[in-house]
């Protein structure tokens, strides 16, 4: 019974936690691959990356080919940037809401008819969470482990919709300015119409009674 239960939240915790994202990018000979993903402030993330040269893990930075990464802020901050490297690891927690951007381009010349790929692992909030360590540090295990990771998923799922609510406000309000300044603008341009209209019949007939056209 206490597997079937433990096996059950195993499976709930799968479906509602963030999972982490695996990429993989093949690198041009010139210009650079970037990815991106939509955050907002105060998320952990956790980005690993890695270059392969054909089926080659470059785990060696001197034996193989090597990359610069590069990772900025919705604002254009440089959160994390290295060059000649083949491997890297780095996290840090969001302080803007926006796109934040990972670009990866080779370093130095590209290899000739080869093919120089990184993969990318993106995780996100609880999925980026080291959950051996807290389990470690906070003496769980089994079960209880398993509550805990549960209820860090419910938690980040209502940040999320307490988020996307505030977002589509956000949308609402500014719809509603735009549709009222489209209004006033409408209006204004009726009104200017009808205004240069009337000044136009006035002025010509004062130019036909003038010419004693009528």
């Amino acid at each position: 019974m206490k597997f079937l239960a433990g096996h059950l939240l195993w499976t709930l915790v799968a479906v509602i936690l963030p999972q982490a994202r695996g990429i993989w990018l093949e690198l041009p000979g010139s210009g650079e691959r970037c990815l991106s993903e939509g955050l907002r402030s105060n998320v952990f993330v956790l980005v690993h990356y890695y270059a392969l040269h054909g089926d080659l893990t470059m785990l060696n930075e001197t034996s193989y080919w090597t990359i610069y990464a590069k990772i900025v802020s919705p604002y254009g901050n440089t959160l994390h940037q290295k060059e000649n490297v083949s491997h890297g690891e780095f996290a840090f927690t969001t302080t803007e809401t926006g796109n934040y951007e990972a670009c990866f381009r080779v370093y130095g010349d590209h290899p000739s008819g080869k093919t120089v790929t990184v993969g990318v692992e993106w995780r996100t909030g609880v999925a980026a969470e080291d959950w051996e360590t807290v389990a470690r540090k906070e003496k769980i295990e089994g079960l209880e482990l398993e509550l805990r990771k549960l209820e860090a998923g419910v938690e980040a799922i209502h940040d999320k919709l307490i988020n996307m609510a505030n977002r589509e406000m956000e949308m609402w309000e500014t719809s509603e300015k735009t549709n009222g300044r489209v209004a006033w603008y409408s209006i204004s341009s009726l009104g200017i119409c009808i205004v240069v209209s009337i000044a136009q019949i006035l002025l010509l007939k004062r130019y036909f009674r003038k010419k004693r056209l009528i």
